[in-house]
């Protein structure tokens, strides 16, 4: 799933709970974590305003993806490395890599690799979502390393997802059903038999269940987020239930 919404994501806390005590990052790991947060900060930022350029001065979305693509790939790529920021903050390594695998998925084996499906709508649907959400998340990890989280940016970082979650979902899952008929028509990504390893995959079935993940994924990432919300907003305290 392509949303980041996971807490943490190797990005934002400060301090961590070990044994019962806090302990602070080292002032090495802090320094680069607030670098990483401000750059991704600024270049979803660059992205959204050439994204309100381009509509500003075209009058249609078409091209739209083309014209930011490869600051999109950059910046969603260099994501990447908050797999590895999970050894810093101690967050879920699973979640973050899932959830910053699926991005990049949707970017370079959907959106760059079908180029039929660039101007659909839900492309620029999923784009808008993405780039709101992370400047607002990255902002936030960014006053909080700092100590001086505005409780506006918190509040977004809180609130936004409520709407920009299941509407980027619908994006995503627009844009893969788009993309459907174009696999199947081609073959791409595909591997038939008879071939020299004996082995079939087929991109168009693969897509297919990758559609159906969403099903059981949205709702546990959904309703984590809503949790964190009434503990972080209104002070509740969430036990969470072991499986």
């Amino acid at each position: 799933m392509a949303s980041s919404e996971e807490d943490g994501g190797g990005n934002g806390a400060v301090e961590e709970k070990e044994n019962g005590k806090k302990r602070r990052l080292g002032a090495l790991a802090t320094s680069w974590l607030i670098f990483y947060n401000v750059a991704m900060t600024a270049g979803w930022l660059v992205l959204g305003i050439a994204m309100v350029r381009f509509y500003i001065q075209k009058g249609t979305h078409r091209g739209l993806f083309r014209s930011v693509q490869k600051t999109l790939k950059f910046f969603q790529t260099f994501a990447l490395l908050e797999v590895v920021h999970c050894a810093v903050v101690r967050t879920s390594v699973l979640v973050t890599g899932v959830q910053v695998s699926s991005r990049i998925f949707m970017v370079w084996f959907i959106a760059h690799s079908i180029k039929q499906i660039q101007n659909e709508e839900s492309v620029i649907l999923f784009l808008v979502v993405w780039t709101v959400t992370e400047i607002t998340r990255y902002s936030f990890y960014t006053f909080n390393l700092l100590n001086h989280l505005p409780y506006f940016i918190k509040w977004a970082r809180y609130n936004f997802f409520i709407i920009l979650y299941p509407a980027g979902v619908a994006g995503e899952l627009l844009t893969i059903y788009a993309a459907l008929p174009y696999v199947k028509k081609t073959g791409m990504f595909s591997l038939r038999l008879p071939n020299k390893y004996n082995v079939s995959f087929d991109y168009y079935y693969f897509l297919i269940i990758v559609m159906f993940s969403y099903i059981p994924l949205f709702p546990q990432l959904y309703f984590h987020m809503l949790r964190q919300r009434r503990r972080v907003l209104h002070g509740e305290v969430i036990v969470e239930k072991d499986d």
